[in-house]
C-alpha cells in the first residue's frame, strides 16, 4: 500500500497547502501506519523548463534517431508516470498563484501526458483511483463574493484529473489564507478562522476517505 504526494508551493516554511496537506496525510496514515509514501515536491525541485518542448517533441521521433537530451526527457515523463501507476491514491497540493494554476503542476502534467501511456488516445490508466486535491488561495473566491470566477486552476485541474485521468477526485479549497500576511484582508480575520477549521475537517475527511478507499481494495 502507498500514497503519492506532489507538492507545488514555492514554499516550505508557512506553506498553507503543506499544513493541509499534512492534514489529509496523517489521516491516511492511521489506515496504513507502515506505508510508503512517495514525494515530489515540484515546487522546490522544479520540473526543468526545457523538458516538456523536449520530451513533446520527442514523441514524433524514432527512437533510435533522438537525441541524448530528448531520451532523457522522456525518461523523465517515465518515471513521472511510474510514480502515478505504482500507487495506490494520490495526494496533490496546489496553491492559487496569480488566478491561475501553479507553473510547476502545469509542467509536471505536461510531462505526465508526455508519457505515451498517457498521452491522448491512450487508455486510461489511472481510472477510479482515489485522490485528494488540496488547494489554496490568499483571498476569498467562493460564490457570491467579489472575485467569484477568478479562480482559473480548479476548473482546469479538474479537467485533467477527472475527465482525463478519470481518477475519483476529492477536493479541499482554503479561502483567505492571506489574512495576517496582506493588512487589506485584516477585516477578515474572523472569517478567515472560521474557513480554515471547515476546511481543517473537509481534509480529515477526504484523508479518511483515501484510507478507506485505499484499504479497501487491498483487502480485495
Amino acid at each position: 500500500m502507498s500514497l503519492f504526494r506532489l507538492d507545488a508551493s514555492i514554499r516550505v516554511e508557512g506553506s498553507q497547502s503543506r499544513a493541509i496537506a499534512d492534514i489529509v496525510e496523517q489521516e491516511w496514515r492511521h489506515y496504513h501506519p507502515d506505508a510508503v509514501v512517495v514525494r515530489r515536491d515540484i515546487g522546490v525541485n522544479p520540473i526543468p523548463a526545457n523538458a516538456w518542448g523536449t520530451a513533446a517533441l520527442a514523441g514524433f521521433v524514432p527512437q533510435e534517431n533522438r537525441t541524448q537530451e530528448q531520451h532523457e526527457a522522456m525518461a523523465l515523463a517515465g518515471r513521472l508516470t511510474d510514480e502515478l501507476l505504482d500507487t495506490d491514491a494520490l495526494l496533490i497540493a496546489s496553491p492559487l498563484y496569480n488566478f491561475g494554476v501553479s507553473q510547476h503542476l502545469k509542467a509536471w502534467i505536461d510531462m505526465v501526458i508526455a508519457d505515451p501511456r498517457m498521452g491522448p488516445g491512450a487508455a486510461p490508466l489511472l481510472t477510479g483511483k482515489p485522490a485528494v486535491l488540496v488547494t489554496v488561495r490568499g483571498g476569498n473566491y467562493r460564490a457570491g463574493t467579489p472575485r467569484e470566477g477568478w479562480d482559473h486552476s480548479i476548473g482546469w485541474i479538474r479537467r485533467v484529473l477527472v475527465d482525463v485521468w478519470q481518477v475519483d477526485l476529492k477536493v479541499v479549497e482554503t479561502d483567505f489564507t492571506g489574512v495576517g500576511v496582506n493588512p487589506a484582508l485584516d477585516d477578515f480575520k474572523e472569517m478567515a478562522g472560521k474557513l480554515r477549521l471547515e476546511s481543517e475537517e473537509q481534509a480529515r475527511t477526504h484523508g479518511r476517505y483515501l484510507g478507506e478507499v485505499a484499504l479497501a481494495s487491498e483487502v480485495a
